[in-house]
């Protein structure tokens, strides 16, 4: 496949997933009474927590994969045997702790349990076929969840309590994982099958699982933080504008869990930066045309859009687009680092996921609610400066240790006999 096609395949398949998480949410508000769309949406989060786990344990370290064929494949059909594994094991003990809990959001809880396997399996196979070099599988079987979940839920009767809607939902994610496993079973039949890998104490799935708590966690919880001792508006606003750059969420979850794939076809690493970086060039830019594409919107539509928190989400945009202009630096960035050296990205994300909370902190306490933003943007530049010094330093380190090499290749009489 053409490198323009896959990048289109890939990106396409991060936003139909992201479309359908967003879609599954909003049908599931429109057939739940108040209280049970609060308890599916509590079980949702739970379910997106794991999501990301899973995707930085099992599926980040797998797009990094790079050898024989055969090796690739057989990496490739351990990561989904041991992902239906532990989530069979996680999902029967959450099962079996929520059973005799009474309540409907222990129900719920029990459900996902259930359903776990079948919803964490299908995430998995993305990653797969992404490291296969095959984006339109994937595409193709996210397409086929995308159109039996939204029937399956659009049947379900008005006051349908939150378990039977998350079974609902896993159930329905079902065609498209068979349908990805049998794709997957032709392309990877006979490969080799090393499971202890995964558990290993050198696994990068542990750093990158690190990553994902670090750098979710402690922004989230700063905000809520910050709305729980100072003013409640900060959260309203800061998630306001934050929900505004959804399709941004989108174009960077792509690049970090689909791009080393794409940049590995390059043939040597400082091709792969100039990649890297040019792609940081082309987000850059498209988070400044989003932002300016929000401000000129007219106050009726960004009403529509937000409502009553409209107002105080468009006066953050300068900051907020800033900020992701920056994040778009960043995240090619951490990109370029996952396939000069991918052990390399976890110190960054520590400390600059807690300067981050500083400067929110620090910009709070000094500009109010508009300091805040401008606060994580700071953070966000600090961490984009960080991240591109680190690849240059580990391209110079690699031109500087292949030099002599290089010159004992070209000596004369340095050939072999």
């Amino acid at each position: 496949m053409r490198a323009r096609t896959a990048i289109g395949c890939s990106v396409a398949d991060q936003g139909v997933a992201a479309l359908t998480n967003i879609l599954v949410l909003v049908t599931a508000a429109r057939l739940s009474t108040v209280a049970d769309f609060a308890r599916f949406s509590a079980v949702y989060l739970v379910f997106t927590v794991l999501l990301g786990v899973s995707g930085a344990y099992t599926g980040q370290p797998l797009v990094l994969r790079r050898g024989g064929s055969d090796e690739v494949r057989g990496a490739c059909r351990s990561a989904v045997v041991f992902t239906l594994l532990a989530t069979a094991v996680l999902g029967t003990v959450l099962a079996g702790v929520c059973l005799p809990l009474p309540g409907a959001t222990a129900h719920a809880l029990m459900a996902l349990g259930l359903v776990l396997p079948v919803v964490l399996g299908q995430d998995t196979m993305r990653y797969v076929f992404s490291t296969l070099h095959l984006p339109h599988l994937a595409l193709a079987a996210d397409v086929l969840r995308l159109v039996c979940v939204l029937g399956a839920l659009a049947v379900q009767p008005h006051g349908t309590p939150a378990a039977r809607l998350v079974i609902v939902w896993g159930l329905s994610t079902l065609p498209a994982l068979l349908l990805s496993t049998a794709l997957l079973h032709r392309r990877v039949a006979g490969s080799p099958l090393r499971l202890r890998v995964l558990l290993q104490r050198g696994h990068l799935g542990r750093r990158f699982v690190v990553e994902f708590a670090v750098g979710n966690a402690t922004g989230q919880l700063s905000v809520l933080g910050l709305g729980a001792v100072g003013n409640p508006l900060v959260v309203g606003a800061l998630r306001g504008a934050t929900t505004l750059f959804g399709p941004l969420n989108v174009l960077f979850t792509s690049a970090t869990g689909f791009g080393p794939p794409l940049l590995g076809r390059l043939a040597d690493e400082r091709r792969r930066v100039r990649a890297a970086a040019t792609l940081a060039g082309v987000l850059a830019a498209t988070a400044a045309v989003w932002a300016t594409a929000l401000a000129l919107l007219p106050g009726g539509v960004g009403r529509h859009l937000l409502g009553d928190t409209w107002p105080t989400a468009a006066a953050l945009l300068p900051a907020t687009g800033s900020q992701y202009a920056a994040m778009a630096v960043g995240t090619c960035g951490l990109l370029a680092l996952r396939m000069l050296d991918p052990r390399t990205t976890l110190s960054i994300q520590v400390v600059f996921s807690l300067a981050a909370v500083a400067f929110l902190t620090g910009g709070y306490l000094l500009g109010g609610v508009s300091g805040a933003a401008w606060g994580l943007c700071l953070g966000s530049v600090c961490k984009a400066v960080a991240t591109w010094t680190r690849v240059a330093g580990l391209t110079r380190r690699t031109a500087v240790e292949r030099a002599p090499l290089s010159a004992d290749a070209a000596r004369p009489g340095s050939g072999s006999l």
